[in-house]
């Protein structure tokens, strides 16, 4: 069978950054606004943040100056919301802007800095810009651990993301003591039960199931996702990431009824979350789409490569070569179904795109 390189990694990089005010009659206004917005952002609501976010970075230039470094924590919210969405071009300027203003008002260390630096590398990881990702997380190591210290959860949270890092790039002997090390920091901090002791768990678990090492990673997954319906519930976003990457697991050890049931019930999570048409789904779309494909279920097949082509089309536009691979996919089911003519029209569609990169 074909392995699957699509996972959901579960990233805790929860850095929506506020700050103590310092008149609160000028800034209640800026303070509510900020506590919808983490509220929004905690409970997977992004699309309902974004008008929260913008209000509140207008609301802090007016109240604060355009200079001021609560400024800075509202361009980083922003843009840790446009980041989550997928939405990259408008993510990276925002994060620049709220970096140099940080850095600008409080000095190159500070954990405003730290936060934003390790929501840049971020950006860069999922783009797959490694090479540009890796010296800012590790940056954001480095002052976190000299402001915070050594057992501080925002420290775990900047060793996890540079693992995640690691595994991307298939080093999982660099990846794998960043994770146990950021576990034991989350486990001291909080106990057992939280949230971001089932992320770490997760993306260790993911770990392990590419490298085949299927008895280490189930048990991570299966704990990590009853912890997380039990503490967000069922409907979460992150109860949606671990079923997908548990649905993974389920079909790499040949278990495709558990593969498909987790896989569907990740899909409704993320179309109730996102929305059909959102690159929220894109991830699970593409699993599904492919693990029917790899068992012969060609209709299946051709219904989630068509929507995870019109979802890349609406996110990349037409011409754009990420739509390369579904165009390919779907003119091998074509051909699997003797549409003779649609697999001929995508062929076409994949040759100019892949000619292009």
């Amino acid at each position: 069978m074909r392995r699957f390189r699509h996972p959901a990694l579960l990233v805790p990089t929860l850095a929506l950054i506020f700050f103590v005010p310092i008149l609160p009659a000028q800034q209640a206004h800026w303070e509510a606004l900020n506590q919808q917005l983490g509220d929004l952002y905690s409970s997977g609501r992004y699309q309902e943040a974004i008008p929260v976010a913008k209000e509140a970075l207008q609301v802090g230039e007016t109240t604060f100056g355009a200079n001021h470094f609560n400024v800075a924590s509202s361009l980083n919210n922003l843009a840790e919301i446009y980041r989550v969405l997928g939405r990259f071009d408008e993510a990276k300027p925002l994060y620049q802007r709220a970096l140099k203003l940080a850095e600008d008002t409080m000095g190159p260390e500070n954990t405003l800095v730290a936060a934003t630096l390790s929501n840049m590398a971020e950006l860069e990881r999922v783009q797959g810009n490694y090479n540009v990702a890796e010296p800012l997380y590790r940056r954001s190591i480095q002052l976190r651990e000299k402001i915070l210290g050594s057992e501080h959860p925002d420290l775990a949270q900047a060793l996890n993301n540079l693992a995640l890092l690691f595994a991307a790039q298939n080093r999982a002997q660099d990846a794998e003591p960043l994770y146990q090390r950021a576990l034991a920091i989350y486990r001291k901090a909080y106990g057992e039960q939280h949230v971001m002791v089932a992320a770490t768990m997760s993306n260790l678990a993911e770990m392990y199931r590419s490298e085949e090492k299927y008895q280490l990673a189930e048990p991570l997954f299966e704990k990590a996702l009853a912890m997380n319906e039990k503490l967000l519930g069922p409907q979460h976003p992150n109860v949606a990431t671990n079923r997908n990457n548990l649905a993974l697991l389920y079909a790499a050890e040949n278990k495709p009824k558990d593969a498909e049931k987790n896989f569907l019930a990740a899909l409704a999570i993320q179309e109730k979350v996102y929305g059909r048409e959102s690159i929220g789904a894109g991830t699970t779309l593409t699993n599904l789409a492919t693990f029917y494909q790899d068992r012969g279920r060609y209709a299946d097949a051709e219904q989630y490569w068509r929507r995870v082509l019109q979802i890349a089309e609406k996110v990349y536009g037409p011409e754009n070569r990420n739509l390369a691979v579904p165009l390919e996919k779907l003119t091998e089911v074509y051909k699997k179904l003797g549409k003779d003519q649609e697999a001929a029209e995508t062929a076409e569609r994949a040759s100019k795109l892949t000619a292009s990169r």
